[in-house]
């Protein structure tokens, strides 16, 4: 019986073609990055899907809200009560430190750093690619996100994005192989590369001389060069130091303080000069507080 599948080029020749205009593809797409409109387009395009896929889990979510017994939310009432008050006089404390700050750079002649505009995004998604570390977020172009804009949480700086659609955008986190950011011992500043390592829980410090004064529980911060990210955030905390002479190197790994395993609420920073816009925020969570232990750091671009 004669089917539409015997007609035409035979199964061999039709590979071939297929696998001709694959590799073409690739080519064109690796090398001359020609569908990096089209992918743009995509991802704007599936993002009603995207919501779609998300909305029964913030179904479930808010039925289990409702289903919490008033002994629990009473329990929660009084924890966060406590936390207010506690979060209250610390602010007062860094406001009073802000004045003396703002006074001294003032006697310096030196300019005053102004704040920066924030925006507080959502995780969406997880890439499930195991050599690629990126996570989805609800804001896009139409808030103003741009490439290279700097991400944090409420510990550390985050990543950033990389890719920019119209409701939604990807990051790239400092943990991804392709990533690294300089920073800065808060103890002497002296200056790094922190690279991802492919793992959440490390970073490489690159080329680190065996003389030089690092130690176990370093902080690093977010040294500001290169302009992406701001400076004084904090990146990691230095966790392994070993120095084998027959290296080149001494071999440093720092731990990242921001959670890049149980992300929800990310901060979006704008450069200070758009500080005077105003600043745009999710209703159902805010800016948290700083914490007394952690220092301002930064972060840095990734790296082809």
């Amino acid at each position: 019986m004669d089917t539409i599948f015997t007609r035409g080029p035979s199964l061999n020749n039709r590979l071939a073609l297929a696998i001709a205009l694959s590799v073409l593809l690739i080519f064109v797409d690796h090398k001359l990055d020609g569908f990096k409109s089209t992918r743009v387009y995509l991802n704007s395009l599936m993002s009603p899907l995207q919501y779609l896929a998300n909305l029964p889990s913030l179904m479930l979510s808010e039925s289990a809200e409702r289903l919490t017994s008033q002994q629990q939310l009473l329990e929660e009432n009084k924890r966060l009560t406590n936390r207010v008050i506690q979060m209250s006089e610390r602010l007062q404390r860094f406001e009073v430190l802000q004045s003396e700050n703002a006074q001294l750079r003032k006697l310096l002649d030196g300019p005053v750093k102004t704040g920066m505009r924030k925006m507080v995004a959502e995780l969406m998604a997880v890439d499930n690619n195991p050599f690629s570390h990126q996570v989805l977020v609800n804001k896009g172009a139409i808030d103003g996100v741009y490439e290279g804009q700097s991400v944090l949480d409420d510990r550390g700086i985050v990543g950033q994005v990389m890719e920019v659609g119209s409701t939604n955008s990807r990051v790239l986190l400092i943990s991804d192989l392709t990533h690294a950011i300089p920073v800065r011992a808060l103890r002497n500043n002296i200056r790094f590369i922190a690279s991802g390592s492919g793992s959440l829980e490390e970073l490489y410090l690159e080329h680190v001389p065996h003389s030089v004064d690092v130690k176990v529980g370093d902080l690093l911060v977010s040294s500001g060069l290169g302009n992406v990210f701001p400076e004084g955030y904090p990146v990691a905390r230095i966790k392994t130091v070993e120095r084998d002479e027959s290296r080149p190197f001494a071999r440093v790994i720092a731990q990242p303080l921001a959670r890049l395993d149980r992300l929800r609420y990310m901060l979006l920073l704008w450069p200070e000069e758009t500080a005077g816009d105003e600043p745009v925020q999710n209703d159902d969570d805010a800016e948290t507080p700083p914490d007394d232990n952690k220092q301002p750091t930064d972060q840095k671009e990734p790296q082809s």
